[in-house]
């Protein structure tokens, strides 16, 4: 019976990994693998350092289970560098690799030539997001729309005139709600170690 590693990963923390866990376990069930670790992650997948992942490849490494199986595979990386690293890596381990949603897997040179496939796409989708992300933000900027936080309104006298009489850069930040180094350049402080 092979054995088997579950990788989960959700981008945020409103999201839950309970979908993916459901599936890849009846997956698991019905090949027959015999499940003997699941690693989740709660972080972006553009992120290379992932607990979860790190700690996959390192029981990898060790031999620990023959099959990892994954929701779909861009659980895994992002970038097609990334997606590819693992993959080459889990094929040196001799680590077969399964996707449930685009139901491949990497036990031949067709299922990895169709991974690599998808993951191209699946860049070059996500490039083609932030690239009608900018363009939107450049239009806005020559329609003469403000992008991003509001502009920090501080009263610069009063901040000049509470510090005079002795209230401290800490002291200042909290009333003003902003952070110290901004009281220090309000009052003419460059160094972060001002005396409080």
């Amino acid at each position: 019976m092979n054995r088997a590693a579950l990788y989960m990963r959700v981008s945020t923390l409103d999201q839950h990994p309970e979908t993916q866990l459901y599936d890849l376990r009846q997956m698991a069930q019905q090949r027959g693998y015999r499940i003997v670790e699941e690693y989740t992650d709660t972080i972006s997948g553009a992120k290379a350092r992932r607990p979860g992942l790190d700690g996959m490849m390192r029981d990898a490494r060790r031999g620990r289970f023959d099959v990892v199986l994954v929701w779909t595979s861009d659980r895994i990386a992002r970038s097609v560098k990334h997606f590819l690293d693992v993959l080459d890596e889990l094929n040196r381990l001799s680590i077969e690799f399964i996707s449930f949603r685009e139901q491949i897997d990497t036990g031949g040179p067709l299922g990895r030539a169709v991974v690599v496939i998808i993951g191209a796409i699946a860049e070059l989708e996500r490039n083609l997001i932030i690239e009608r992300v900018r363009a939107g933000m450049r239009r806005a900027r020559l329609e003469g729309r403000h992008i991003g936080r509001p502009s920090l309104r501080l009263d610069h006298a009063a901040i000049q005139r509470d510090h005079q009489r002795g209230q401290s850069l800490g002291q200042l930040a909290k009333s003003y709600r902003v952070s110290r180094t901004t009281i220090s350049r309000v009052v003419g402080r460059t160094s972060p170690r001002a005396p409080t």
